[in-house]
Order: structure tokens, then sequence, then C-alpha cells
């Protein structure tokens, strides 16, 4: 069989399966992640950017690749979580832009779309970096010219662009040395390739292993929570108010009166509310679903076994708990203020402590929990002003931050901060009276005079810098590079900060303790600090961040 012309139906099967082989494979490009730190999450970010792109791409109800391809980059582009998805979203911005009057198209065409996707990608990031997702974008579009030029049918077609894409992943170690010394390929570009071996799978018919083969129950929970967006909607606007997760063991009697159709019960149960998720193998079924009557979703569940482990959650106390109803006991003025500021932070201290340096909105994220381009936009909005800064206060939400920037309807500001403290620095900069400008300038200043220091563990032994780092040792990260290890957090802390303080320069040092903190650690730490920098000023404050035992500013 042979296939010259691709339709938009074809295409949003190729995008649908592509969405769905990331999806089974995002750990596993997660555990790619460079440092050892566990927060490697472009796997995470790729397969929530791509999901949403897929969601649109559902909703297409006509024959037209043009329509297709502009459906997958809305819903990328407002979906779009971390750099690496960002990035994605570029990509598949080109791509869709190529294409977009054509009914169908060829293999030339197709090469042209990738060509224009990786150009895109290029453009939107200011200092492109070799070895990354963008070189197998790109090298994989140059050589589906010669590719298309050979061949007018898409199997091979794909085949070929495929293994150039393959070619570019294996070499990236060669272009990015970081790689090379830790031993792995660029996560982005594993990902990229990974929805494109997606795209040949559904034009050659094979089938790929279900997703429950890969992913956990938990995993998948975790995404789907993730996906709700707590800050911006009303305790009253959830449909559907608990939580409920329980697993089924079957029982034979049972089953022998009610046979187990995992599709006809996956049909019983998204009748009754959302966030659906069953899973299930020859024993158990597993079962997460948010409905507004858990006990009649549990006896459907009884008809093919005895139900175990059980856990129901109120999602409206729950949210009115995290984010205090703040829109049903604060309702918004019909009249913008002048100035908004939007932060992303995490953990309750830190949030607390942005709010008292006076940000609007703060939206709960950064490690393993990038807000998207949609999420940002919303706390845009949910600033209600006519002018916007948001500090993003982690690398990797700054291009999100951007895009939503341009999305915008009002005059919007992006501070690059990196990280907590130097969003932190940034907030004290600002001035009311002062224009757009102005601020960012200021802001910009004052936070390229804070440095950040991180106290986490590692999820793996390797090798980096020169450090030999064992896995569930502390490291300690000084401004983004790791400059200390040891198998004790205050020992590690303490090499840290002797790194980092200069006894001439540095007068303030504040420290954000993590979700875990051990007060008697927290204690033993400030008595070193006191004794051994006697003229530094130290500010504690209980951040409740997780991830990282402590975070030092260093002023």
């Amino acid at each position: 069989m042979t296939l010259q012309k691709l339709d938009g139906k074809t295409l949003a099967e190729m995008i649908l399966q592509g969405a769905h082989h990331l999806k089974q494979n995002s750990q596993m490009i997660d555990a790619l992640n460079v440092f050892p730190v566990p927060d490697g999450d472009t796997g995470t970010n790729m397969n929530l950017s791509m999901t949403s792109g897929a969601e649109e791409v559902r909703n297409v109800d006509q024959n037209h690749v043009g329509t297709v391809a502009q459906s997958l980059s809305k819903g990328l582009l407002m979906g779009a979580r971390g750099n690496s998805g960002v990035i994605l979203s570029q990509i598949f911005r080109g791509f869709s832009k190529s294409i977009e009057d054509k009914e169908v198209i060829t293999t030339k065409d197709f090469s042209e779309a990738l060509q224009g996707g990786a150009t895109t990608a290029y453009k939107a990031v200011m200092k492109p970096v070799e070895g990354t997702i963008l070189t197998v974008a790109r090298e994989a579009a140059e050589a589906s010219v010669e590719i298309a030029e050979k061949e007018d049918d898409f199997i091979p077609f794909i085949e070929g662009v495929v293994q150039a894409a393959k070619k570019s992943l294996k070499n990236t170690p060669e272009l990015l040395p970081v790689l090379k010394e830790v031993g792995v390929v660029d996560s982005g570009g594993q990902g990229l390739v990974t929805i494109y071996e997606g795209f040949l799978a559904n034009l050659k018919g094979e089938e790929l292993p279900d997703l429950e083969d890969t992913v956990s129950m938990d995993d998948m929970v975790n995404a789907e929570h993730h996906k709700l967006n707590q800050d911006f909607m009303n305790t009253e606007d959830i449909e559907f108010g608990y939580c409920t997760e329980f697993m089924v063991k079957f029982e034979e009697d049972k089953l022998a009166e009610h046979p187990y159709d995992e599709e006809a019960f996956r049909n019983e149960l998204s009748e009754m509310g959302d966030s659906l998720l069953v899973v299930s193998d020859e024993d158990l079924i597993k079962v997460h679903v948010h409905v507004e009557y858990p006990g009649e979703a549990m006896t459907l569940g009884q008809r093919y076994g005895s139900l175990v482990n059980m856990k129901i959650e109120n999602m409206r106390e729950q949210h009115t708990s995290i984010v205090g109803d703040k829109k049903k006991a604060k309702p918004k003025s019909e009249e913008k203020a002048e100035y908004g500021i939007v932060t992303v932070s995490m953990g309750d201290g830190i949030k607390k402590l942005f709010e008292s340096l006076g940000a609007t909105v703060v939206i709960q994220g950064g490690q393993t929990m990038n807000p998207s381009t949609q999420d940002l936009s919303e706390a845009i909005k949910e600033a209600h002003a006519k002018r916007v800064l948001v500090l993003p206060n982690n690398k990797n939400i700054v291009m999100a931050a951007e895009q939503a920037a341009e999305l915008a309807d009002v005059e919007v500001a992006v501070i690059p901060s990196k990280t907590i403290p130097q969003g932190m620095s940034a907030l004290l900069g600002f001035n009311p009276e002062a224009d757009l400008d102005a601020n960012k300038e200021e802001m910009l200043n004052l936070m390229s005079e804070v440095k950040t220091g991180q106290i986490t563990y590692a999820v793996r032994d390797t090798q980096i810098d020169g450090l030999d780092i064992s896995k569930g040792h502390f490291m300690g990260i000084a401004d983004g590079k790791i400059s200390a290890t040891d198998k004790d957090a205050l020992t590690t802390a303490k090499t840290l900060l002797n790194q980092m303080i200069d006894d001439d320069e540095d007068e303030i040092l504040t420290i954000l303790t993590g979700e875990e903190a051990d007060e008697k650690e927290v204690a033993e730490l400030e008595s070193f600090i006191e004794e051994t920098y006697e003229d530094l000023e130290v500010e504690i404050h209980n951040g409740g961040q997780p991830i990282y035992s402590y975070i030092f500013s260093i002023e």
C-alpha cells in the first residue's frame, strides 16, 4: 500500500499516536535530565504540552490538513510547559503555518513544513544551543528535503525522517559537552524523536504498548491533577466534588455473573464524572475519577469483585483551604489597577513572602510542576491591571511566560528571574510610580546582584563538573552549578556557603527552609553561620518548598 497524499484525518491520527507514544515514554525522557536532581521534567512538560495539542486535534471535524495542523498549534501554544514544551509548540507552530491552506499534502509539502518548524523554533530562542531539540528538529528537516526528492510515498519518507532524527539525537553528546560528560542524549531531542516514531507507527499500522505498561496509575493521577488550575476557579465551579480512588480485586463468582469489559466500565464511569483513569490487569482494576457521588462509582466496581485501597477526598474543601476562596471573598473591582505583579513560587511559606512583597497573583509551581502558557495567561488576567510584571523564578518557565506576555491584551514585561532569590530581590525594586521599562531595568539590576544557593539530593549516581555524586547524597548548587556533595545535608550546606559567601562584599543571607526541615539541623546551621560570619545579617524563613532542603539568598 502506498500513500502519496496525506489528508487531515490521517494527519490527526498520526498526531494522536505521536502524543500517545510520547506519554508512554515521558518517564524515560525525564530520566535523561543532565543534573541528577529530582526535577528532571522534560518528558512531563513535553507530554502535558503535546496532550493539550492532541485534545484540540480530537475536536476537529474537518478532513483538512491545514485545519488539523492549526488546531495542534493552538493546543500546544496554550498548553506549553517548560522550555521544552514551548520549543515543541514553536516547532509545530512553524510546521502548521507552512501548510495552513492545504487540504492534502505531499512528502515535499511535509518536508517544507518540517523546515518551517525548525526555523520558527530557532527564532523563538534568544541564544539557540546546538545539541538540543533544536538540532534534532533542524537536522531531521534538512534530511527530509533529499528524502522527499526520492520518495513520494509517506511511509518510507517518514521512516527516513525518523532515522535522520535518531542519528541527530545520537550525536547530541558530541555537540553539547555536558551531555557527553554525563553519558546521555538530549532529553528534548529524545522527546521529538518519540513523537516522530509515533507518526511512523500510525502510518505502518503498528500497535504500540498500552500506556498502562509503562506508566503507573500514580503518575497518571498526578498528571491529571497537574492540569487542574486551582488558583483560577471558584470553589462553587467545581462540578464533581470528590476525588475518588479505589481498586477492585477480581472475584470469579462475580465475574461469572458480570464479565469484565474495560471499555464498557470506563464508559459507565465517564457518565458520572471527569478526570477518569482506569487501569486493569488479570487480578485488579485501579480507578481514579472525580465524581459527585463516590459510592455509586464504587458500586459499579463491586460487580466485578471486592473493593480495596479506597480513598475519597473532598476537593471543594481542599480548594477552599488552598486558595482561601479568594474570588468569593474579594470580588474584583470593575476598574483595573495600574500595576499587577505575577510570580511563580513553590511552598506556602515562599508564597506568603511574595505576597508580603507586593505580588498580586502567586502561581504555585516551579520544579516538576511548571505552569503552562495558559496558566500564566490566566494569571495575567487575574492580576486585573493595565500593566503586569511577570517573575517566573525558574529558568524553565521563562519562555512560557514570554509566550503568555505575547498573547496578553495588556502591557506585560517579563523579568527573567531564574530562582526564587532573584525574584524576591527583583520585587524589592518595584516602583508603582515608574513606567514599565524603568521598573524592568531596576528589577533586572537588583536581580543580578543576588547569589542563589540550593541544597537538594541526587536521584542517581553520576560524575559532573569533576564531582563524584552518589544517589541519595545531598548536593550544593551555586547559581546553577553543582559545587558540593556529601551524604549529610548540613555538611553540604556549610561547604556551599563557604564557597559562596564573600566576607568583604556580602551583607545579608536569607535562608528558606524546605517542607521537611529539621529544627535541630536549622539551629546548627544558624550557629555555624553566626560563628563563621560575624558581620553577616541572617534571616531564616520557613519556605515550605519541596525538593530543596535549603534555598540561600546572598546579597
